[in-house]
């Protein structure tokens, strides 16, 4: 197993945290892919639509008598043969969301973040605790980590500091996420991420459980 630094808001290093075999394994870009897909279709808002007959303007009488005109035979201004009629088929309201499988998530999640190890562009420290919730604060202890133009913070969901909410809210390109919520689109988009050892543990721990079970699945179906 292969080990990684953990450092203090200082960027001494205070111990070494054992890295699972998870995440030396190959990593898996079309899986990434998917995941990134399926988030971004959930941002959109969905919100385009076009006027059907009912919804143009137009008196609903009949134009002219069915027969002995010698004209075509109409029954509305709004048809969708005439110009400014209503459209047909055209797109909706609706939402562009979709289920997309736990375990999925889970493998892409763990090779964005052996992507992120590889790159050593992940830091783990062991608190990201403060005397103050100051963004001064956290913009020297980023800087002392050099950690990018862009940084992801992963705390733990069992222990969220109001100083780290209040001090990172502020900070250009940063953007606070908890362990249980991280996203491999997170980890993708922003240059560096910083873990507290909690929330790196939890992480570690819950993809761990996950990936124990496919290969037992898969032993069992050999």
């Amino acid at each position: 197993m292969a080990n990684i630094n953990v450092v203090n808001l200082g960027g001494e290093k205070v111990a070494e945290f054992e890295l699972n075999d998870i995440f030396t394994a190959e990593i898996n870009d079309a899986l990434l892919w998917e995941a990134v897909k399926h988030y971004r279709a959930a941002l959109r808002q969905g919100t385009a639509a076009t006027k059907t007959r009912k919804n143009v303007s137009g008196s609903g009488k009949k134009l002219w008598k069915q027969k002995g005109t010698g004209r075509a035979r109409i029954g509305s201004i709004r048809s969708p043969l005439w110009r400014s009629g209503g459209t047909v088929h055209g797109p909706q309201p609706r939402s562009y969301e979709y289920a997309f499988p736990k375990k999925k998530l889970f493998g892409a999640l763990r090779s964005a973040i052996a992507a992120k190890i590889a790159e050593g562009k992940l830091t783990i420290v062991d608190s990201f605790a403060v005397s103050e919730g100051k963004t001064k604060i956290y913009r020297n202890a980023l800087n002392k980590l050099e950690a990018g133009k862009t940084t992801l913070l992963v705390e733990s969901s069992q222990k969220l500091d109001e100083n780290l909410y209040l001090g990172s809210r502020n900070l250009s390109g940063v953007e606070l996420v908890l362990s249980s919520e991280v996203h491999p689109y997170d980890l993708l988009k922003y240059e560096h991420a910083v873990f507290s050892r909690d929330a790196f543990e939890a992480i570690q721990e819950t993809l761990a459980k996950n990936t124990s079970k496919r290969k037992a699945s898969e032993k069992e179906v050999a």
